[in-house]
């Protein structure tokens, strides 16, 4: 998946894996996560928070915009992309939890984007990098 900007963030959870891709699959549970105000648009096409469900994402003043979940694995992966709104171009964000050895889950969480103007993908990194690391110990364990 090219794109100029990456977001990389890992967070080790105390829950197993199960646990975690339940409470990441559900739209509603994210809005502490990246300070937004999440709105479900859609269920997915064979279940809930499956491929196909789409969530609008509404950050400050900006314009809500909707991410639409293209590959949910169950306990191990969780894909999504923007498909409408946003500033940004090409954004894909993907979720890989793994288990540890306590039991625990190892979320390692990418997402990749560009934007139409020059320096605002290296800005929006940085914002996105530094939110999703404060928001991910809100999504309770």
């Amino acid at each position: 998946m090219p794109t100029p900007q990456r977001v990389h963030v890992t967070h080790t959870f105390t829950s197993d894996p199960a646990t975690v891709f339940e409470k990441l699959s559900e739209h509603e549970n994210l809005g502490p996560v990246f300070g937004a105000k999440i709105t479900r648009v859609r269920d997915g096409d064979t279940s809930r928070n499956g491929v196909g469900s789409t969530r609008r994402l509404k950050i400050g003043p900006l314009p809500g915009f909707d991410e639409t979940t293209t590959t949910a694995e169950p306990n191990t992966l969780i894909e999504y992309k923007i498909t409408r709104g946003g500033p940004l171009k090409g954004h894909w964000g993907v979720q890989r939890l793994s288990p540890t050895a306590d039991g625990g889950t190892l979320l390692d969480y990418t997402i990749g984007f560009d934007a139409p103007v020059p320096g605002m993908a290296a800005l929006v990194g940085k914002i996105l990098t530094g939110a999703i690391s404060k928001g991910l110990p809100k999504l309770a364990d």
